[in-house]
């Protein structure tokens, strides 16, 4: 992957500024949540997705780089990865893990991998 994992693609339709927060996740294979906060800094901007009931409850990090698509009419995010790539990466807990250095380049290095979608 040669983008920026941690930047929004200018093809991906994401507005800076508008509020994510509400918007249903899409995963290549399914509906993954709902965004429960999101940041736009640069060069590390991500959404938090809580994932309700799908993998117990838990949140996950996902970088913006994938991010696929916005959707704002009907308040969809669009990614990347299969659930299963989501499920299996690095576990998140917001209370640890924001602005954590380590986590972010974890992060980082498990999404920045090339990947089949």
């Amino acid at each position: 992957m040669t983008e920026n994992v941690w930047g929004y693609r200018e093809t991906a339709g994401h507005l800076a500024g508008a509020d994510l927060t509400g918007y249903k996740v899409e995963a290549t294979d399914g509906s993954i949540g709902k965004v429960d906060k999101h940041s736009e800094d640069m060069g590390s901007a991500y959404i938090v997705v809580d994932t309700g009931p799908w993998i117990f409850g838990k949140e996950v990090l996902l970088p913006a780089g994938t991010v696929s698509r916005v959707d704002t009419d009907e308040q969809k995010i669009y990614v990347d990865r299969t659930k299963e790539q989501i499920k299996t990466a690095p576990e998140f807990d917001k209370d640890i893990h924001l602005g954590n250095e380590d986590y972010h380049r974890q992060v980082g290095g498990y999404y920045g991998r090339p990947h089949d979608v």
